[in-house]
């Protein structure tokens, strides 16, 4: 049979795979991880942002590590089963990758650790699709701390506004969000501007 000339997509990036290699750089690596460390924690995180984990990192860079990808490659390199473990009992720890999570391996005491993890929360502006933990509300009237050529931006988002002698006025009451339920992106947005 004659191939086929019908028009193929051809990509035009110059990305290349990470491949196998990279895949056996981190296996080993976490290997070494677990040489080199005393204590193997598995963390997980929501929203997270990656300044903040840097901030996190260089705090405890003299006793600690993080490891943050696949987690399937994690889950191999720790060992799946206790057939494969590299060391006794670690495989226990693999079942415990699974969405948005980590490893952790430190020299800390388990106190400390704990500690630091319930002390480092960082409070960020939600994203859109997260979940309102509160009801936010804008009283109709002026909104004196925005610039007038804040105008189409807030119009923009939706919200119900005019402009009153270069001063931005509400025109209505406006709900940005309600409680426990899902933030559109013109109601992040506008929690950001406030």
């Amino acid at each position: 049979m004659p191939k086929s000339k019908r028009n193929r997509p051809v990509t035009l990036s110059k990305t290349k795979k990470k491949g196998r290699e990279h895949k056996e750089v981190i296996v080993n690596s976490i290997r070494q991880a677990l040489d080199d460390y005393s204590s193997a924690y598995v963390f997980t995180f929501e929203n997270m942002r990656n300044q903040k984990l840097k901030e996190l990192r260089e705090q405890l860079k003299p006793s600690s590590r993080f490891f943050l990808g696949s987690n399937k490659v994690m889950q191999i390199s720790l060992g799946r089963s206790a057939a494969d473990e590299v060391k006794p009992g670690i495989h226990k720890l693999a079942k415990f990758l699974h969405g948005d999570s980590g490893l952790f391996f430190t020299k800390l005491p388990k106190e400390e650790v704990e500690r630091l993890f319930k002390q480092f929360e960082e409070h960020d502006f939600s994203r859109a699709g997260s979940i309102a933990t509160e009801k936010v509300e804008l009283k109709e009237g002026p909104l004196e701390h925005f610039s007038h050529e804040m105008e189409p931006f807030l119009r923009k988002l939706g919200l119900p506004i005019r402009l009153n002698k270069g001063v931005i006025e509400l025109v209505s009451d406006y709900i940005v969000c309600e409680e426990g339920q899902h933030l559109s992106p013109e109601s992040a947005r506008t929690l950001v501007e406030l």
